[in-house]
């Protein structure tokens, strides 16, 4: 399966949006590695930190920064490179900035995918839409079931909130503009929570404990026994290719909404995955925050049956494998000094190898 996706996007056009985030940096090496003319979408990042420019990612695709709430100048972006394919996956990503910026969260995460689509419907060479949105757009019932894709939109915090509305925005826009064109697919896709070398994200448990670790301070865990369908980024996103793809060539059977998540039962709580990452680097200690002024849904788990049967994807890793493939980039990347482009590249051949 992955031989066929990998040689479809040779020479294909490709826009990502989000370019310059943690998801998009691996997204846009794995499609200019396969041969992919790719032109990305980002954010001012922080040089020093950010994933994408340690891949060098600057110099091997075309990128703009820039807000995806301006509309006039990602119209005339989209208007001159005429994409084919496109991964919209700008967002403002993080919970708890949903509750300090609630207005940016909303803005970014619904007016930034209602400008995508609205600039699209008019463009004739795009047949394939993508828009990235979060398990979180479920509305919370804490089940430990497992959301399916028909399952009510919602949730309890802004950044959810946001991710329910550029689910309802695509859904609209497909039904009353896209459908019709019959030759354009448009998907939303929903991952768990995703892990993976270079994200240096705020408040996000991977990045904690890596800079905690590095330090040699104590690693600080505010929901120790919140459970989560953990995956290594290269998983989602290898849905999202093999989606697009499909989309692509037969757009009325794949539009909707998609779920990309591990496998069922296999939700692990925050503690284990922490003790973990502390016996991979061989080093490290922790303690519990008394109490999180904000709240997050204890139990997540996705289904993906659908994607399962319709796509023939599924997950490639355990969840202890995730982890190892994450604290060895790291590892390699800080202590060992090596190439962080070599490094991503050749984990990526060998997720492709699992």
């Amino acid at each position: 399966m992955e031989k066929m996706v990998n040689k479809f996007y040779k020479n294909k056009k490709i826009l990502v949006t989000g370019a310059t985030g943690f998801k998009g940096s691996w997204l846009c090496l794995w499609l200019n590695e396969i041969g992919a003319k790719v032109y990305g979408i980002g954010f001012s990042p922080n040089k020093n930190k950010n994933l994408f420019y340690k891949l060098k990612l600057n110099k091997k695709i075309k990128c703009s920064l820039v807000d995806v709430r301006n509309f006039k100048k990602l119209k005339k972006i989209i208007q001159t490179f005429k994409p084919e394919i496109v991964f919209h996956m700008a967002a403002q990503p993080l919970i708890i900035k949903g509750y300090t910026d609630p207005v940016d969260t909303y803005t970014i995460n619904s007016v930034g995918t209602l400008n995508i689509l609205e600039i699209l419907r008019s463009n004739n060479k795009v047949k394939s839409i993508v828009c990235v949105t979060s398990d979180k757009c479920y509305k919370s019932n804490n089940s430990i079931k497992g959301f399916v894709e028909e399952d009510s939109l919602g949730g309890e915090d802004p950044y959810s909130g946001s991710k329910a509305c550029a689910e309802i925005i695509a859904n609209t826009y497909n039904q009353s503009f896209f459908k019709n064109k019959k030759r354009c697919g448009v998907a939303t896709v929903r991952a768990g929570n995703v892990i993976g070398g270079g994200d240096w994200s705020e408040n996000r448990l991977i990045p904690d404990c890596i800079k905690s670790i590095n330090s040699n301070k104590t690693i600080v865990l505010r929901n120790p026994y919140f459970n989560r369908p953990w995956q290594h980024v290269l998983e989602p996103l290898n849905g999202y290719l093999i989606l697009a793809k499909k989309l692509y060539e037969n757009p009325l059977k794949f539009s909707g909404a998609w779920n990309f998540g591990s496998e069922k039962n296999t939700v692990t709580d925050v503690l284990t995955v922490v003790k973990k990452i502390i016996k991979i680097w061989g080093r490290g200690k922790l303690k519990f925050k008394k109490k999180n002024k904000y709240y997050e849904q204890k139990n997540l788990q996705l289904n993906i049956n659908k994607a399962k049967k319709k796509l023939s994807w599924r997950p490639k890793l355990t969840i202890f494998e995730s982890i190892h493939f994450t604290v060895e980039w790291y590892k390699k990347t800080l202590i060992d000094k090596k190439n962080p482009y070599l490094v991503t590249k050749n984990q990526i051949k060998e997720f492709l190898n699992h």
